[in-house]
């Protein structure tokens, strides 16, 4: 047990600090709003989440308002042609979401009529929704009474809690600790707590003088509660490498594939690569030209770092049937991954 004592949190305080300081989001409902009655949109609420996840709130909120400028309601997104959505995900990362997405969509509209269930239990049975997610929908939107545990909140009960260990070994009891604070306000207490870490309770910084649970917290007792959550040993990623190959033809156009339909970047636009792998293997170039060697790209992944030697060399088109030329000034617009907008940048384009 690592919480000898998970006295609950007293959620009067946060309320009441949330409703003077609650931030102004592009998918939030006000919690003045909310108290006159305006529900808070679940097509909106899930999109946020889904783009939240490994992602932060400043770069989400221009591909949110984009998306929800093209796409307004479920209906919409889920008529839209998923290269459309890979492309207006680009840069994002983590693109499973963004087929994810689609894929939900789809499902809500085909199996619910376009309307999102209202439970956290029915919500994980959509594509791509998993337990935080559903719990942060059916909470928001739907005001059930359910934790609702992201990583900043992990941050935020390893400090009340002054967590003896890394988050991860002790996450149930952090769960069962939060659910038993959870008041009928439900889906504003979850974004009260949600706030408190973006911005009271932060990584680096802790400004416990302003904070309304300051006076439960184990951590503000210390001399230095930022100690808290503690980390855990991080290893080593493993290294792979490997070639791209950028290539034009005689009007400059750019030749683009689509990456396989499984896996890492599945569906997303690339330039041909060779295979990424431990060693450097040898270089192959996929057409005949004067290549010239760019320097090298390094992009680092969930679970590995690629560095990756760029090639370029204007070539003649012949055989180079699996994707298509894209003008320069097209770029922008095609599904490319933050990884191979790098490469093209090292190749001098984008």
């Amino acid at each position: 047990m690592h919480l000898p004592n998970p006295a609950p949190i007293d959620a009067a305080p946060v309320l009441a600090w949330y409703d003077s300081h609650a931030r102004n989001l592009p998918w939030r409902v006000s919690p003045a709003d909310r108290a006159k009655g305006i529900a808070p949109d679940p097509y909106r609420v899930w999109l946020s989440e889904v783009m939240l996840q490994q992602t932060t709130v400043a770069a989400v909120k221009t591909y949110f308002l984009r998306f929800t400028s093209l796409w307004p309601t479920v209906f919409d997104l889920a008529a839209a042609p998923l290269d459309a959505v890979l492309k207006e995900w680009a840069g994002l990362g983590y693109y499973a979401r963004a087929r994810n997405l689609h894929a939900c969509a789809e499902a809500v509209v085909n199996q619910h009529g376009g309307v999102f269930p209202t439970s956290s239990a029915a919500l994980q049975t959509l594509p791509g929704i998993g337990a935080y997610t559903s719990a942060a929908i059916a909470a928001i939107c739907f005001d059930e009474e359910i934790a609702v545990l992201d990583g900043n909140l992990d941050r935020v009960l390893g400090r009340y809690y002054a967590l003896p260990v890394p988050v991860r070994e002790a996450k149930d009891e952090l769960r069962a600790a939060l659910q038993a604070s959870v008041p009928k306000r439900a889906g504003d207490f979850a974004q009260a707590m949600m706030d408190l870490g973006a911005t009271i309770c932060a990584p680096r910084t802790a400004t416990c003088m302003l904070c309304p649970i300051q006076p439960g917290c184990i951590a503000t007792k210390t001399a230095a509660p930022t100690v808290y959550p503690l980390k855990p040993a991080k290893p080593e990623k493993p290294v792979r490498k490997g070639h791209a190959f950028v290539m034009t033809d005689a009007d400059g156009d750019v030749y683009l594939q689509t990456r396989p339909d499984k896996g890492l970047l599945a569906k997303m636009t690339e330039v041909p690569t060779s295979d990424w792998v431990s060693a450097l293997p040898p270089v192959a170039y996929p057409a005949s030209g004067d290549w010239r060697h760019r320097g090298q790209v390094i992009h680092v992944f969930t679970h590995f770092r690629l560095e990756l030697e760029i090639w370029s060399a204007a070539v003649a088109p012949a055989g180079l049937d699996r994707g298509w030329w894209a003008e320069p000034s097209a770029l922008k617009g095609e599904a490319l991954p933050t990884l191979f907008r790098k490469v093209l940048a090292a190749a001098g384009l984008e």
